[in-house]
Order: C-alpha cells, then structure tokens, then sequence
C-alpha cells in the first residue's frame, strides 16, 4: 500500500522514517522545492509542485496513492486545499498532520494580525529595528518601510529580483538555542519581532527570548484550512494509517 506524505516539516520527515517501518506499506514524500538543500531522509521523495489539484489527482492515481497525509507548513494552505480535493476526487482516506499553533502566555506582548499586509501596517511606530522571522518568500512586503532597519534570517537568500528590506540578512536553519536567540535580539539592538505563528519547538526559542526581553512580537496567524481529519502529532497519524 503507497502512502503519499505532502512534507516540508519536521514531523513529516518522522513520520515518513516512522511509517516506512511498517510492513506492506511504501512511504513515498513530496516536497515542494522551496530548499535546494533539504534535510535528508532515508524514505523515497519527490520534489516539485503538482500544477495544482489537476496534477496531483493524476499523480495519485498514476501512483497507485491508497493513502494521502498532509504534513506540510501550516502557512502552506494552497497545497492543503489541493490535497483535500484532490482526496475526495480519488476516493481515498486523507488526514493532515498540523502542529498545535503556539499560545500567549504571561509577560508575552503579542500583536496578533490576520496576515502580512496587517503586520507590515503595525510597524510604523512601534520599533526601528526589527527581526523578521518569516522566511524568504515575504520579504518584499516589508521593503517599503524605509524607515525601518530590518533583521532577516531565511535558510536561503531571496530571489534576486525581489526588493528586500533595509538591513541585513542571516542564512541560517532551525532548531535554534534560546541562549543564542537571545544573544541575538541584544547583539542587533532588536526593538520587536515579526513571526509566524507556525508552531512546533524548533523556531519557538525566538518567541521565549522576546518574551523575556520585554519586546513587542507582532505574530501573524495561520491561514483558513481546509476540513478534514487532523491530528496534532506523528503518533496519532502513525495509527491513522495502521488503521487504514
């Protein structure tokens, strides 16, 4: 039985390792393409998009897909909604595996907005320097504030024919330390963050180091998904796909 794994995340590749284990069961994983250099898992990948919910109903059936899981970023809602339908199209089982969204708690002073363009508005006025911890793909929103020195740290640069902010640029991949990111807002004199809310342990160190700072963290929430089954962890989609 082929599972397809939409990947791109930590628990995507755990659950790929996780699930290959099992007996009669072929873990296949795409990812999108977005690194050059993923992290290596030892499980059958592809990489590159579908074209869309048309291209992967027709990788599914070519495939012989029994089983579809999307594991990918949860700022990643085209490809869910993609998979979703193309789920129900092909008459399989589909679950996403979607990480809880990480939660204020006592002494945090997060502003919540609904996207990027909310987050680029809020800026005026509350900091002049800024880490922006976002990735590489919306950076070019944040190039008009002239006025602002921005901190930005991606895995990969950004496409050269996109602006970037003014400031300078870290290449640099997760998990990170809380003692370095905390080293970090004080070396560059950071003022405030700028965050998805993605969840997970691995980039939560930036969170927990504003927190104890004192500053402002401007945290963009997730996009609308799609309905479905979901779990919250690679355990419970383990035994999703036991029983199925």
């Amino acid at each position: 039985m082929r599972v397809l794994i939409l990947g791109g995340t930590t628990e995507a590749s755990q659950l790929a390792v996780k699930a290959s284990t099992i007996e009669g069961i072929e873990v296949i994983v795409s990812l999108a393409g977005r690194t050059s250099q993923p992290a290596k898992i030892h499980v059958p990948t592809r990489i590159g998009g579908f074209s869309g919910t048309e291209g992967l109903v027709t990788y599914l059936r070519n495939n012989a897909i029994a089983l579809l899981i999307d594991a990918t970023h949860p700022f990643a809602a085209q490809i869910s909604f993609n998979g979703a339908i193309a789920a129900k199209i092909c008459g399989i089982p589909h679950l996403m595996l979607v990480r809880p969204p990480w939660q204020p708690i006592k002494g945090d002073r997060w502003i919540e907005v609904n996207d990027f363009k909310a987050a680029v508005a809020v800026l005026p006025g509350l900091a002049k320097r800024v880490f922006l911890a976002i990735g590489r793909q919306e950076l070019a929103a944040f190039s008009y504030l002239e006025d602002i020195w921005f901190l930005m740290r991606t895995i990969e640069p950004p496409a050269s024919d996109k602006p970037i902010p003014k400031g300078h640029l870290l290449l640099e991949r997760g998990p990170f330390d809380l003692t370095e990111e905390r080293q970090l807002l004080k070396k560059y004199q950071i003022e405030a963050i700028v965050s998805k809310n993605s969840g997970g342990e691995a980039t939560i160190a930036k969170i927990i180091a504003a927190r104890e700072l004192g500053l402002p963290a401007v945290i963009i929430k997730r996009p609308i998904m799609p309905e479905g089954d979901r779990v919250t962890d690679v355990d419970s989609a383990f035994k999703w796909i036991i029983g199925n």
